[in-house]
C-alpha cells in the first residue's frame, strides 16, 4: 500500500473529498492527515467495545492514546464505535455498544474540551448495516428488528439526538437482491421506478428506497429528526460470473451517480430538499480480503495509486490514459450551422421519472447552479418536473458546449431554436 502521507496529500489536494473514514485509529494515518483540513472519522475495533463499556477509565485511556496526541493538528471529527455491531451475533458486544458510546463521549469531553482550533467536542456514532432492519419494503414500512429496537436502538437514537451526532448506515444497492430487471433501478439509470403504495411516493433509484426505509424505522421509534449519514456505499469493479452487475463501467456509473444525487439537494421522497454526507467504499482494492471476487474489488484505486476507473472524484476534469490521470481538454463550442441560438428541453412525451433523473444528474454536477429551480428561485414556478427539467437540461447543454450529445439525456431531450424562457425565468 502507498505511504499514508502520500494518500493524505492526494485526497486533500486532488480530489473532491472533504472527509475520510478510517477503519481503525492507526497513528501513522492520523499523523498523515495533520494539516490537510480533511475531517477524519476514526474507528474503535469491535473487540475493544466491551472493555470501553466497562468503565469510563478505560474510555479515557483509549482517548488519551488514540485521539488526544493528534487532535490538535488533525481534524478528528468523529469516533465511530465498532462497525456494524448490531448485526453481529454477539450479545455481549451488542449490549456494550451504547454504554461504550456514552463513556467515550464523556471521555472526549474530559480529555479534549473545546479549544480555539476545535470548537466542539468530537462526536461519537457507529455505522450500521441494513441488516438491522426487519422490514425495508416498501420504504414506509421500514422497522428495526424487534429484539433490537427497545433494548439497543432506541437508547442509541436517544444518545445521538442528545449529542447532535448522526445515525450512520452502510447502504449498498449491489447487495439489494439485484437481478437484470432491477439493475437500472440500482444504478440511477432510466427505469419505471417503484411506487410505495402506502404513501403513493415513486422511487427512481434503490439507494433512496434504502435510506427512506431507515428513516421510517427511526421515525417509528420517534426519532425522525436524527440526521442520517451514508457511512459506506460503493460498487465492485469485478465479481464472480454469478454476481449480477459487477464490472468497472457499472461501478463508475454507480459511484458518480450516487455522489451527484446525494449532493444535489433533491433528497429522497421521505427526506426531500436536503443533501446527504456519504462515504465511498473504498479508496483501494483489497486483494487479500476473503469471500467472492467482488469483495476484493470495491476500490477506486489500485495499491500503486493507478485508477481502476474514472470515478469523477478529481477536482479538475480528467481522462484516463493508460495508467495516468491527465486533465481533459475543454469542450469546443458548437453553434448552430445557421447561427441561431439553441436550447435543450425535454421531449413532450418524456417520462417524469426519467426527467427527475436528469435533474438529479445535472444539479449534482460541480460548477452548475440549480438554485433557480429550488424554492424561492426565479424558475421554481411552475413547480413540476417537466419545467424544472427544461431549466436543468438546458443549463447542462449550454455549460458543456452545446454538442448534440449534451442534449441526449437517454433520448429524453431535444434541441430547439425557440427560446423557452418565460416570465421571470430566463434561459441562457
Amino acid at each position: 500500500m502507498p505511504p499514508p502521507a502520500d494518500v493524505a496529500r492526494f485526497l486533500s489536494r486532488d480530489t473532491i473529498f472533504d472527509r475520510v473514514r478510517l477503519l481503525d485509529a492507526d497513528p501513522r494515518a492520523l499523523r498523515a492527515f495533520a494539516g490537510t483540513g480533511l475531517a477524519v472519522d476514526v474507528t474503535v475495533p469491535n473487540a475493544d467495545v466491551p472493555r470501553l463499556a466497562a468503565s469510563r477509565a478505560s474510555a479515557r485511556r483509549w482517548v488519551r492514546a488514540s485521539v488526544a496526541p493528534y487532535a490538535e493538528a488533525t481534524n478528528v471529527s468523529r469516533v465511530l464505535v465498532g462497525d456494524e455491531v448490531i448485526s453481529q451475533a454477539n450479545r455481549t458486544l451488542l449490549l456494550s455498544l451504547v454504554p461504550a458510546m456514552r463513556n467515550l463521549h464523556a471521555a472526549l469531553a474530559a480529555v479534549l474540551p473545546p479549544s480555539p482550533r476545535r470548537r466542539e467536542i468530537i462526536k461519537v456514532s457507529t455505522p450500521h448495516s441494513l441488516g438491522i432492519l426487519a422490514a425495508s419494503t416498501p420504504p414506509s414500512a421500514g422497522r428495526f428488528h424487534d429484539g433490537y429496537d427497545t433494548a439497543v436502538v432506541k437508547p442509541l437514537l436517544g444518545f445521538l439526538r442528545a449529542t447532535g451526532a448522526p445515525f450512520m448506515v452502510n447502504a449498498y444497492p449491489f447487495y439489494g437482491g439485484l437481478t437484470n430487471d432491477t439493475l437500472d433501478y440500482a444504478l440511477f439509470r432510466v427505469n419505471d421506478g417503484v411506487t410505495d403504495d402506502a404513501t403513493g411516493l415513486l422511487y427512481a433509484n434503490m439507494l433512496d428506497a434504502q435510506l427512506d426505509a431507515v428513516h421510517s424505522a427511526m421515525r417509528r421509534l420517534g426519532f425522525g429528526d436524527v440526521d442520517v449519514v451514508v457511512s459506506g456505499t460503493g460498487w465492485p469493479s469485478a465479481g464472480e460470473y454469478w454476481e449480477v452487475g459487477a464490472g468497472a463501467d457499472l461501478a463508475r456509473n454507480y459511484n458518480k451517480n450516487a455522489i451527484r444525487h446525494l449532493g444535489s439537494g433533491v433528497g429522497t421522497p421521505l427526506m426531500p430538499n436536503r443533501t446527504f454526507e456519504l462515504s465511498i467504499f473504498s479508496l483501494f482494492d483489497e486483494n487479500l480480503k476473503p469471500g467472492p471476487v467482488s469483495e476484493r474489488n470495491f476500490g477506486l484505486y489500485h495499491a500503486d495509486m493507478t485508477p481502476v476507473y474514472d470515478a469523477g472524484i478529481l477536482t479538475a476534469p480528467q481522462e484516463i490514459v493508460g495508467t495516468k490521470v491527465t486533465p481533459a481538454p475543454a469542450p469546443a463550442l458548437a453553434p448552430a450551422a445557421d447561427g441561431r441560438r439553441r436550447w435543450c428541453v425535454p421531449k413532450p412525451a418524456a417520462d417524469e421519472v426519467a426527467l427527475q433523473v436528469n435533474i438529479d444528474f445535472v444539479c449534482g454536477q460541480g460548477g452548475i447552479d440549480c438554485g433557480a429551480i429550488r424554492a424561492g428561485g426565479s424558475c421554481y414556478d411552475p413547480n413540476n418536473v417537466h419545467a424544472h427539467a427544461a431549466f436543468a437540461m438546458n443549463l447542462y447543454f449550454q455549460s458543456n458546449g452545446q454538442h448534440e450529445f449534451d442534449c441526449d439525456f437517454g433520448q429524453t431531450g431535444v434541441i430547439t431554436t425557440v427560446d423557452p424562457s418565460y416570465k421571470s425565468c430566463k434561459f441562457t
